[in-house]
Protein backbone atom coordinates (compact mmCIF):
# COMPACT_ATOMS: atom_id res chain seq x y z
CA UNK A 1 0.00 0.00 0.00
CA UNK A 2 1.50 3.50 -1.41
CA UNK A 3 2.77 5.82 2.03
CA UNK A 4 0.37 8.94 2.50
CA UNK A 5 3.09 10.74 1.49
CA UNK A 6 3.73 9.05 -1.75
CA UNK A 7 0.03 8.78 -2.82
CA UNK A 8 -0.22 12.84 -1.91
CA UNK A 9 2.58 13.35 -4.92
CA UNK A 10 0.64 11.19 -7.48
CA UNK A 11 -2.35 13.02 -6.65
CA UNK A 12 -0.87 16.75 -6.52
CA UNK A 13 0.66 15.30 -10.01
CA UNK A 14 -2.99 14.09 -11.40
CA UNK A 15 -4.44 17.15 -10.63
CA UNK A 16 -1.31 19.32 -12.70
CA UNK A 17 -1.85 17.38 -15.82
CA UNK A 18 -5.73 18.55 -16.51
CA UNK A 19 -8.02 20.87 -15.44
CA UNK A 20 -10.78 19.21 -13.56
CA UNK A 21 -10.65 15.67 -12.08
CA UNK A 22 -14.05 13.57 -11.11
CA UNK A 23 -13.77 12.19 -8.02
CA UNK A 24 -14.11 8.94 -8.71
CA UNK A 25 -12.02 9.23 -11.37
CA UNK A 26 -9.41 10.20 -8.97
CA UNK A 27 -10.15 7.72 -6.51
CA UNK A 28 -9.71 4.64 -9.81
CA UNK A 29 -6.39 6.07 -10.98
CA UNK A 30 -5.03 6.19 -6.80
CA UNK A 31 -6.68 2.89 -5.75
CA UNK A 32 -8.57 4.59 -3.01
CA UNK A 33 -12.01 5.53 -1.89
CA UNK A 34 -13.49 8.99 -2.88
CA UNK A 35 -13.50 9.42 1.04
CA UNK A 36 -9.43 9.13 1.16
CA UNK A 37 -9.47 11.43 -1.66
CA UNK A 38 -11.51 14.28 -0.21
CA UNK A 39 -9.14 13.76 2.99
CA UNK A 40 -6.22 13.96 0.41
CA UNK A 41 -7.72 16.77 -1.08
CA UNK A 42 -8.21 18.64 2.18
CA UNK A 43 -4.13 17.95 3.31
CA UNK A 44 -3.01 19.49 0.03
CA UNK A 45 -5.23 22.57 0.70
CA UNK A 46 -4.06 22.65 4.38
CA UNK A 47 -0.29 22.26 2.62
CA UNK A 48 -1.22 25.94 0.22
CA UNK A 49 -2.41 24.29 -2.67
CA UNK A 50 -5.63 25.55 -3.90
CA UNK A 51 -7.97 23.18 -5.02
CA UNK A 52 -11.18 23.97 -6.03
CA UNK A 53 -14.22 21.49 -5.55
CA UNK A 54 -16.18 21.68 -9.29
CA UNK A 55 -20.00 21.18 -9.70
CA UNK A 56 -21.67 18.46 -12.09
CA UNK A 57 -23.34 15.07 -11.06
CA UNK A 58 -19.81 13.05 -10.14
CA UNK A 59 -18.52 16.05 -8.05
CA UNK A 60 -14.36 17.05 -8.43
CA UNK A 61 -11.70 18.92 -8.24
CA UNK A 62 -9.38 21.68 -9.92
CA UNK A 63 -6.31 22.62 -9.34
CA UNK A 64 -5.48 26.97 -9.03
CA UNK A 65 -2.89 28.88 -8.85
CA UNK A 66 -2.14 29.95 -5.65
CA UNK A 67 -1.30 33.29 -3.80
CA UNK A 68 2.03 32.30 -2.28
CA UNK A 69 4.45 29.45 -3.23
CA UNK A 70 3.51 26.34 -1.34
CA UNK A 71 5.57 23.17 -0.56
CA UNK A 72 6.50 21.67 -3.91
CA UNK A 73 6.50 17.59 -4.39
CA UNK A 74 8.47 16.03 -7.37
CA UNK A 75 8.71 12.24 -8.37
CA UNK A 76 12.32 11.06 -8.72
CA UNK A 77 12.57 11.86 -12.13
CA UNK A 78 11.21 15.23 -12.12
CA UNK A 79 13.95 15.95 -9.39
CA UNK A 80 16.69 14.69 -11.34
CA UNK A 81 15.35 16.63 -14.49
CA UNK A 82 14.80 19.82 -12.41
CA UNK A 83 18.41 19.48 -10.85
CA UNK A 84 20.24 18.97 -14.45
CA UNK A 85 18.41 22.09 -15.89
CA UNK A 86 19.81 24.06 -12.85
CA UNK A 87 23.06 22.56 -13.38
CA UNK A 88 22.81 23.69 -17.02
CA UNK A 89 21.87 27.48 -15.99
CA UNK A 90 25.12 27.43 -14.11
CA UNK A 91 27.85 27.19 -16.36
CA UNK A 92 25.83 27.85 -19.80
CA UNK A 93 25.89 31.60 -19.16
CA UNK A 94 22.30 33.00 -19.76
CA UNK A 95 22.72 35.19 -16.96
CA UNK A 96 20.96 33.39 -14.06
CA UNK A 97 23.86 31.53 -12.90
CA UNK A 98 24.18 32.82 -8.98
CA UNK A 99 19.95 32.52 -8.80
CA UNK A 100 20.25 28.99 -10.35
CA UNK A 101 23.23 27.92 -7.90
CA UNK A 102 21.31 29.27 -5.49
CA UNK A 103 17.91 27.06 -6.44
CA UNK A 104 20.06 24.06 -7.21
CA UNK A 105 21.86 24.63 -3.97
CA UNK A 106 18.18 24.30 -1.69
CA UNK A 107 16.75 21.66 -3.95
CA UNK A 108 19.68 19.33 -3.24
CA UNK A 109 19.39 19.87 0.58
CA UNK A 110 15.91 18.84 0.37
CA UNK A 111 16.16 15.91 -1.80
CA UNK A 112 16.72 12.06 -0.32
CA UNK A 113 19.76 10.52 -0.07
CA UNK A 114 19.31 8.44 -3.11
CA UNK A 115 18.16 10.99 -4.94
CA UNK A 116 21.12 12.48 -4.43
CA UNK A 117 23.79 10.27 -5.01
CA UNK A 118 21.66 9.77 -8.69
CA UNK A 119 22.22 13.71 -9.22
CA UNK A 120 25.68 13.88 -8.04
CA UNK A 121 26.77 11.16 -10.43
CA UNK A 122 25.68 13.44 -13.36
CA UNK A 123 28.34 15.73 -14.55
CA UNK A 124 28.30 17.31 -17.73
CA UNK A 125 30.43 20.22 -19.64
CA UNK A 126 28.79 23.20 -21.85
CA UNK A 127 30.44 23.69 -25.06
CA UNK A 128 30.28 26.84 -26.83
CA UNK A 129 29.55 26.86 -30.41
CA UNK A 130 32.69 27.80 -32.42
CA UNK A 131 32.62 31.17 -33.48
CA UNK A 132 30.68 32.30 -30.35
CA UNK A 133 31.75 35.22 -27.66
CA UNK A 134 31.76 35.11 -23.99
CA UNK A 135 28.15 34.61 -22.32
CA UNK A 136 26.15 37.65 -22.17
CA UNK A 137 24.18 38.13 -18.59
CA UNK A 138 20.86 39.96 -18.69
CA UNK A 139 19.50 40.57 -15.21
CA UNK A 140 16.35 38.71 -14.05
CA UNK A 141 14.00 42.34 -14.39
CA UNK A 142 15.10 42.77 -17.91
CA UNK A 143 14.11 39.41 -19.08
CA UNK A 144 11.20 39.89 -16.97
CA UNK A 145 10.16 43.19 -18.47
CA UNK A 146 10.55 42.02 -21.83
CA UNK A 147 8.78 38.63 -21.57
CA UNK A 148 5.90 40.99 -20.17
CA UNK A 149 5.51 42.97 -22.59
CA UNK A 150 5.59 40.05 -25.25
CA UNK A 151 2.86 38.46 -23.51
CA UNK A 152 1.15 41.51 -23.17
CA UNK A 153 1.29 42.32 -26.91
CA UNK A 154 2.19 46.31 -26.28
CA UNK A 155 4.91 48.22 -27.65
CA UNK A 156 8.44 48.50 -25.98
CA UNK A 157 9.96 51.34 -25.38
CA UNK A 158 13.74 51.01 -24.59
CA UNK A 159 17.31 51.65 -25.37
CA UNK A 160 19.81 50.06 -27.08
CA UNK A 161 23.40 50.21 -25.98
CA UNK A 162 26.26 50.54 -28.94
CA UNK A 163 27.79 47.19 -30.07
CA UNK A 164 31.09 49.16 -29.99
CA UNK A 165 33.37 47.86 -26.82
CA UNK A 166 34.99 50.95 -26.15
CA UNK A 167 31.35 52.93 -25.87
CA UNK A 168 29.01 53.44 -23.32
CA UNK A 169 26.86 55.17 -24.83
CA UNK A 170 23.27 54.22 -24.39
CA UNK A 171 21.86 54.82 -28.08
CA UNK A 172 18.82 56.04 -29.32
CA UNK A 173 15.98 55.28 -27.69
CA UNK A 174 14.13 52.46 -29.73
CA UNK A 175 10.03 51.72 -30.43
CA UNK A 176 9.39 47.97 -31.57
CA UNK A 177 6.60 45.54 -31.24
CA UNK A 178 8.17 42.75 -28.81
CA UNK A 179 6.89 39.02 -30.25
CA UNK A 180 9.65 36.59 -29.10
CA UNK A 181 12.37 36.43 -26.41
CA UNK A 182 14.97 33.76 -27.42
CA UNK A 183 17.69 32.34 -25.48
CA UNK A 184 20.75 30.50 -27.78
CA UNK A 185 23.95 29.52 -26.89
CA UNK A 186 24.74 31.76 -23.23
CA UNK A 187 22.84 35.03 -24.62
CA UNK A 188 19.34 36.09 -24.98
CA UNK A 189 18.08 37.92 -27.81
CA UNK A 190 14.47 39.69 -28.26
CA UNK A 191 13.11 39.37 -31.98
CA UNK A 192 10.55 42.35 -32.47
CA UNK A 193 9.29 44.18 -35.58
CA UNK A 194 10.88 47.92 -35.60
CA UNK A 195 8.88 50.27 -36.25
CA UNK A 196 11.52 52.96 -36.82
CA UNK A 197 13.02 50.90 -39.33
CA UNK A 198 9.05 49.02 -40.13
CA UNK A 199 11.82 45.62 -40.65
CA UNK A 200 11.86 42.79 -38.61
CA UNK A 201 15.15 43.18 -35.92
CA UNK A 202 16.76 40.62 -33.56
CA UNK A 203 17.64 42.76 -30.77
CA UNK A 204 20.46 40.98 -27.77
CA UNK A 205 18.65 41.77 -24.33
CA UNK A 206 22.08 42.24 -22.90
CA UNK A 207 22.49 46.04 -24.56
CA UNK A 208 18.40 46.37 -24.02
CA UNK A 209 17.08 49.00 -21.27
CA UNK A 210 14.06 48.90 -21.29
CA UNK A 211 11.65 52.25 -20.28
CA UNK A 212 8.43 52.88 -18.67
CA UNK A 213 5.55 52.40 -19.37
CA UNK A 214 5.12 50.57 -21.98
CA UNK A 215 3.32 51.52 -25.42
CA UNK A 216 -0.27 50.88 -26.69
CA UNK A 217 -1.40 47.29 -27.63
CA UNK A 218 -0.52 45.98 -30.91
CA UNK A 219 -1.90 43.10 -33.18
CA UNK A 220 0.59 40.10 -33.81
CA UNK A 221 2.33 39.99 -36.95
CA UNK A 222 3.69 36.55 -38.43
CA UNK A 223 7.47 36.02 -37.99
CA UNK A 224 8.63 35.21 -41.47
CA UNK A 225 8.99 31.81 -42.25
CA UNK A 226 6.21 30.86 -39.94
CA UNK A 227 8.98 29.83 -37.32
CA UNK A 228 11.19 32.41 -34.79
CA UNK A 229 13.61 29.00 -34.52
CA UNK A 230 14.06 29.20 -38.36
CA UNK A 231 14.04 32.70 -38.61
CA UNK A 232 16.91 33.54 -35.78
CA UNK A 233 18.83 30.86 -37.23
CA UNK A 234 18.50 32.19 -40.41
CA UNK A 235 19.64 35.38 -39.45
CA UNK A 236 22.51 33.83 -37.32
CA UNK A 237 23.70 32.75 -40.54
CA UNK A 238 23.42 35.77 -42.12
CA UNK A 239 20.38 35.55 -44.36
CA UNK A 240 17.65 37.95 -44.20
CA UNK A 241 14.17 34.74 -44.36
CA UNK A 242 15.27 31.24 -45.13
CA UNK A 243 17.09 29.07 -42.92
CA UNK A 244 19.87 28.74 -45.18
CA UNK A 245 23.38 30.02 -45.64
CA UNK A 246 23.34 33.45 -48.24
CA UNK A 247 26.46 32.08 -50.16
CA UNK A 248 26.53 28.28 -51.18
CA UNK A 249 29.04 26.26 -53.45
CA UNK A 250 30.16 22.96 -54.52
CA UNK A 251 33.63 22.05 -55.02
CA UNK A 252 36.19 19.06 -55.63
CA UNK A 253 38.11 18.54 -52.55
CA UNK A 254 41.32 16.24 -53.67
CA UNK A 255 40.94 14.31 -50.70
CA UNK A 256 38.88 11.08 -49.65
CA UNK A 257 34.82 11.13 -48.42
CA UNK A 258 35.85 9.60 -45.26
CA UNK A 259 38.78 11.86 -44.38
CA UNK A 260 36.16 14.86 -45.26
CA UNK A 261 33.40 14.15 -43.72
CA UNK A 262 34.05 14.40 -39.98
CA UNK A 263 34.90 18.18 -40.33
CA UNK A 264 31.95 18.65 -42.94
CA UNK A 265 29.50 20.61 -40.62
CA UNK A 266 26.14 21.03 -42.16
CA UNK A 267 27.48 20.09 -45.81
CA UNK A 268 26.89 17.35 -48.04
CA UNK A 269 29.70 15.15 -48.81
CA UNK A 270 29.62 12.74 -51.98
CA UNK A 271 32.33 10.67 -53.17
CA UNK A 272 33.98 10.57 -56.88
CA UNK A 273 36.18 7.60 -55.85
CA UNK A 274 38.98 6.91 -53.50
CA UNK A 275 40.76 10.25 -53.23
CA UNK A 276 38.17 12.98 -54.43
CA UNK A 277 34.67 13.95 -53.13
CA UNK A 278 32.26 16.72 -54.21
CA UNK A 279 31.78 19.10 -51.35
CA UNK A 280 28.83 21.24 -51.21
CA UNK A 281 28.45 24.38 -48.26
CA UNK A 282 27.32 27.47 -47.04
CA UNK A 283 28.72 30.26 -44.99
CA UNK A 284 27.75 34.30 -44.33
CA UNK A 285 29.81 35.45 -47.40
CA UNK A 286 32.30 34.32 -49.84
CA UNK A 287 35.02 35.42 -49.25
CA UNK A 288 34.33 33.67 -45.62
CA UNK A 289 33.84 30.07 -47.52
CA UNK A 290 36.76 30.12 -49.34
CA UNK A 291 38.38 30.92 -46.65
CA UNK A 292 36.96 27.50 -44.89
CA UNK A 293 37.39 25.71 -47.62
CA UNK A 294 41.20 26.18 -47.24
CA UNK A 295 41.38 24.04 -43.78
CA UNK A 296 41.40 21.20 -45.55
CA UNK A 297 44.63 21.48 -46.68
CA UNK A 298 44.20 20.49 -50.53
CA UNK A 299 43.64 21.17 -54.08
CA UNK A 300 40.26 22.79 -54.20
CA UNK A 301 38.22 22.86 -58.01
CA UNK A 302 35.11 24.86 -58.05
CA UNK A 303 31.99 23.67 -59.71
CA UNK A 304 29.69 26.38 -58.82
CA UNK A 305 28.89 29.15 -58.45
CA UNK A 306 31.44 32.00 -60.76
CA UNK A 307 31.49 34.10 -56.97
CA UNK A 308 33.23 31.60 -55.32
CA UNK A 309 36.13 31.48 -57.93
CA UNK A 310 36.09 35.46 -57.65
CA UNK A 311 36.04 34.98 -53.99
CA UNK A 312 39.07 32.66 -54.37
CA UNK A 313 41.36 35.35 -56.23
CA UNK A 314 40.38 38.02 -54.07
CA UNK A 315 41.73 35.89 -50.91
CA UNK A 316 44.89 34.88 -52.79
CA UNK A 317 45.69 39.03 -53.49
CA UNK A 318 44.58 40.09 -49.66
CA UNK A 319 46.86 36.53 -48.88
CA UNK A 320 49.70 38.14 -51.16
CA UNK A 321 49.54 40.84 -49.83
CA UNK A 322 49.95 40.10 -46.49
CA UNK A 323 52.98 37.49 -47.50
CA UNK A 324 54.85 40.39 -48.91
CA UNK A 325 54.04 42.95 -46.64
CA UNK A 326 52.47 44.98 -49.12
CA UNK A 327 48.89 46.83 -47.36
Amino acid sequence: MATTTSRLLNLLSLLQTRRDWPGTVLAERLAISRRTVRRDIDRLREMGYRIQATMGPDGGYRLDAGSELPPLLFDDEQVVALTVALQAATVIGAGLEDAALQALTTVRQVMPARLRHRVDQLEFTAVPRPGDGPPSPVSPQVLVALSSAVRAREVLRFDYASHRPDSDAPGAPRRAEPHHLVTSHGRWYLVAWDLGHEDWRVFRADRISPRTPTGPRFAPREIPGGSVQDYVSARFKGSDQAETWPCVGTVILHRPADAVMPFAGDGTVEALGPRRCRYTVGSWSWIALASSLNRFDTAITVISPPQLTEAFAELAARNTATATGRP
